[in-house]
């Protein structure tokens, strides 16, 4: 297993199982550069998001730096935007550069708007149309996607919700590996509070010679989530890449397990208001 490892979701879609996080990063050159990096390092997966406002500067860097049929880009239909799904979709495509994105996701289910159901129809259209290769929501607990299964009859391809060592949400991937559903990690290193956790894990980072980081990222990958670090410092791109030569046993596994504390770092999605 290497970088180009991947998951095949339930359609037979195969996502990389290593990806490229880009939110938070708005200035044209540090994209330039992490995605040039990432690229050179073997990636070949980018997740965005409408709200991120860099949907065009992935679409210019990719656009520079690879053929296209070779990057799986993943991106997102935001809160507002619910209500008028497709045309947001096709805004995300010209930005983006594309004619096609590998995924689209429903951000948030956002329930102040309650338009994520019509929003799921939309994004069912627009898969079978074949401009998203598959569909997905991000942020939706057990709840909400069994309510627009039970609405549609469609079961989304992938869930992308916060995980990380103190945060494992086993219950979430239990229920979506139950229905099929692939789950994506975001925030996989903890974001704000990732020196709390690399703390923590520094006893395996010694053990196995690597990074707290390459360890963090090892045991998503053996927990079998695809996994988007973000970062725009080339040589942590790279870093965050070389988690395949190494293997974290059984005892490590349980000590990762013994981690999760259930702090949610970001917002809940069935209470936040935006």
């Amino acid at each position: 297993m290497d970088i180009r490892s991947t998951i095949r979701m339930t359609n037979g879609v195969e996502i990389p199982t290593v990806g490229l996080g880009v939110w938070r990063v708005e200035n044209e050159e540090e994209i330039r550069s992490s995605i040039k990096a990432a690229i050179g390092a073997g990636y070949w997966h980018i997740d965005t998001a409408a709200i991120y406002q860099n949907e065009d500067m992935v679409g210019n860097a990719v656009a520079d730096f690879a053929k296209r049929e070779d990057i799986f880009i993943t991106t997102k239909l935001w809160n507002t935007d619910q209500g008028n799904a497709k045309a947001a979709f096709e805004d995300s495509l010209k930005k983006l550069k594309t004619d096609y994105v590998d995924l689209y996701l429903i951000h948030w289910p956002s329930p102040v708007h309650n338009k994520y159901v019509d929003a799921w129809k939309a994004l069912i259209d627009i898969y079978e149309s074949g401009k998203a290769k598959a569909i997905g929501v991000s942020n939706f607990g057990i709840s909400r996607i069994a309510e627009i299964i039970d609405a549609t009859g469609f079961v989304p391809h992938m869930n992308q919700v916060e995980r990380h060592p103190f945060y494992q949400q086993n219950e979430l991937a239990a229920f979506c590996a139950s229905n099929g559903i692939a789950m994506t990690a975001y925030s996989p290193l903890g974001s704000d509070h990732f020196a709390e956790i690399a703390e923590k894990v520094k006893p395996l980072a010694e053990k196995h010679g690597k990074t707290p980081a390459q360890v963090i990222l090892r045991w998503h990958y053996q927990t079998g989530w695809v996994l988007i670090p973000k970062s725009v410092k080339p040589a942590r791109v790279a870093e965050n890449a070389d988690i395949f030569g190494f293997e974290l046993d059984e005892a490590d596994m349980s000590f990762m397990a013994s981690l999760d504390s259930g702090m949610k770092f970001l917002p809940e999605p069935d209470t936040a208001t935006f």
